[in-house]
């Protein structure tokens, strides 16, 4: 017999990809460059240069079983010394290759790191606005996803909320900065207040209680600042990260788990990784990505078209007259809608081929994402219909 749980799912897909697909085939009809799709969050920049010289060069130089061969459980060697250099590096952590286990983007990241943590029954909290995918993420573990109202209007951590909702049962906290979708930053004093605390819960339940970060933004950064990094302040960090957004290589599905060296069971988190790995099907990603992406280890695409779509939507935002705040990062843009019900708004948006996402399943009723990587000239194109649908729906 087939799951029912599944089948229930296809009643209640995703509505990112329902507008995304709606989007596709709208732009069969009249052109897509006439359809304003403001729904997925694909990269729009190309891939660095340096990436697809590199992974020519292996396909013309190596060794085809040793590239194409299986690679070893944990990852390959090469690649996870040269991520664990890097992160030494960029945040003073002393990671090896031990700490580090290569995974399918950061999706898969966030599979193994619950799985490592939690036990059937445990619970996992995240806050809001977060991205809708951590509910099956959390709960096909067999954990329990609660979500931690958000702290309007800046985004930051509810912290009233998140000690009403901590209890004993609480295994892991999964965190996003940059945020998809509010596009905040957690500040330096937001983490260390969220070290202190819970380091403070992990004393009196007498447990560990992990930290997941969900970092595939953390290059995305405007006005020339730079993200924190969370596990520079709390030692049971579980850092999650993907190449697809830094790199623009989001169908490569390459990305990896750092485990923060002062973590509980430090030196043998990747190897259970690697016996969760038996379990779920992962066994390893890609190769060649494996390979591509040390080889340019530091390196991201032209990630400056994101901040100038920034800048020109949210002018366009605030001067036609919504409540928005300023994206620190990422590449997605969170207004609070023109009535109270984000769904119908995003729907009356439609008939003016704008596709916008309501924020509903993110965890903020009223509020709708727009992810502005796209063409600017598209962006600046939108303003004008921006404007019109303001203007004869809602009077701005």
């Amino acid at each position: 017999m087939i799951n029912q749980k599944y089948k229930d799912r296809l009643s209640n897909k995703n509505v990112i990809r329902k507008l995304a697909s709606y989007a596709h085939q709208r732009g069969q009809e009249i052109g897509y460059e006439n359809v304003f799709d403001y729904s997925l969050g694909n990269p729009s920049v190309a891939t660095p240069k340096a990436y697809d010289e590199a992974v020519i060069r292996m396909y013309e130089t190596m060794d085809s079983m040793t590239l194409h061969g299986y690679s070893p459980t944990l990852g390959n060697t090469h690649a996870r010394e040269v991520i664990a250099d890097s992160l030494k590096r960029r945040f003073g952590l002393p990671y090896e290759a031990k700490h580090i286990f290569p995974t399918s983007g950061a999706a898969g990241a966030i599979a193994h790191a619950v799985r490592a943590v939690t036990k059937p029954g445990d619970m996992v909290l995240t806050f809001a606005p977060f991205f809708p995918e951590y509910t099956p993420y959390i709960n096909d573990t067999g954990a329990t996803l609660e979500v931690v109202p958000p702290d309007i209007p800046d985004f930051q951590i509810n912290f009233t909320e998140l000690d009403r909702m901590m209890n004993d049962n609480v295994q892991a906290v999964l965190i996003n900065s940059p945020n998809n979708p509010s596009g905040a930053i957690y500040t330096e004093e937001t983490l260390t207040k969220l070290a202190d605390y819970l380091n403070q819960k992990q004393q009196e339940y007498g447990h560990d209680i992990f930290l997941i970060s969900d970092e595939p933004y953390r290059e995305i950064v405007f006005d020339g600042k730079k993200c924190p990094y969370p596990s520079a302040f709390y030692d049971n960090t579980l850092s999650c990260y993907s190449f697809s957004k830094s790199m623009s290589l989001p169908g490569e599905r390459i990305g990896y788990i750092a485990v923060n060296p002062k973590a509980t069971d430090a030196d043998i988190l990747v190897d259970i990784f690697g016996q969760i790995s038996r379990g779920i099907g992962h066994n390893c990603p890609s190769s060649t990505a494996q390979l591509g992406v040390a080889a340019v280890i530091d390196m991201t695409s032209d990630l400056s078209v994101y901040e100038t779509n920034m800048n020109l939507l949210y002018d366009a935002l605030t001067d036609i007259g919504f409540e928005v705040v300023r994206p620190q990062g990422t590449f997605y843009i969170f207004p609070k809608a023109l009535e109270d019900d984000a769904v119908a708004f995003s729907e009356k948006a439609l008939k003016y081929d704008l596709i916008l996402v309501p924020a509903d399943n993110f965890g903020a009723p009223g509020y709708f994402r727009m992810a502005y990587c796209i063409d600017t000239e598209k962006v600046k194109r939108s303003i004008p219909v921006l404007k019109k649908f303001a203007h004869e729906v809602y009077g701005k």
